[in-house]
């Protein structure tokens, strides 16, 4: 997605490199091999050591089944600019904010909180072009909770085999500890903002 300025927030193949490079840091850090994160995350081998060296992006459903598998988030494998801080307030610029981006769909995560995790919560902004679907994404750990506000277009959220269509203006929350996605069926985009928590 292009920026007012003309500008592109970070995306495509740098943080392919940087995610690769965090999935593999994560995996020898835990002692998984190859072969035992490809069992837990039902992700092929040779997909695996693509995403790791950086030569394939993975999709969103790819990429969370990672994540889930070397029990991280999806932010902390994305990585990205550092937030520089201004005495007691964090800042991370616009044009600073890392993106993930589905090669397949055009889906993108766009990472805002200047200082992800303090609190123990994340807020991301999703834009989903039309006719396009997360498919579903795998449940998270017990306790983490998501809360989310449509800005423009029309959502329907799949959590716990009920289907929630949103509107600009409304907002959801849900547990987040069962299988859910998130889709556009309209021919127009769609943009909403969530906050992850995650109660210790």
């Amino acid at each position: 997605m292009v920026e007012q300025d003309g500008s592109e927030p970070q995306h495509g193949d740098d943080l392919a490199g940087a995610f690769g490079g965090n999935v593999r840091r994560r995996r020898e850090e835990v002692g998984l091999t190859l072969e035992q994160l490809s069992l837990q995350s039902s992700v092929s081998r040779a997909m695996l050591s693509k995403v790791e060296r950086g030569e394939k992006s993975p999709t969103i459903g790819v990429a969370s089944r990672i994540a889930h598998a070397l029990d991280a988030s999806l932010s902390d494998l994305i990585g990205g600019a550092t937030a520089t801080a201004s005495g007691v307030a964090v800042v991370m610029r616009k044009n600073d904010r890392p993106v993930f981006r589905d090669p397949e769909t055009g889906f993108e995560r766009h990472m805002v909180s200047a200082a992800p995790g303090v609190g123990g919560a994340e807020m991301v902004v999703h834009y989903l072009p039309a006719q396009v679907s997360t498919g579903l994404l795998p449940a998270y750990p017990p306790g983490t909770e998501k809360q989310l506000v449509v800005l423009g277009g029309t959502l329907t959220v799949a959590i716990g085999g009920i289907n929630e269509t949103l509107n600009a203006g409304d907002s959801l929350f849900f547990q987040a500890d069962a299988d859910h996605g998130f889709a556009n069926r309209t021919n127009a985009p769609c943009e909403y903002i969530m906050i992850i928590s995650r109660r210790t």
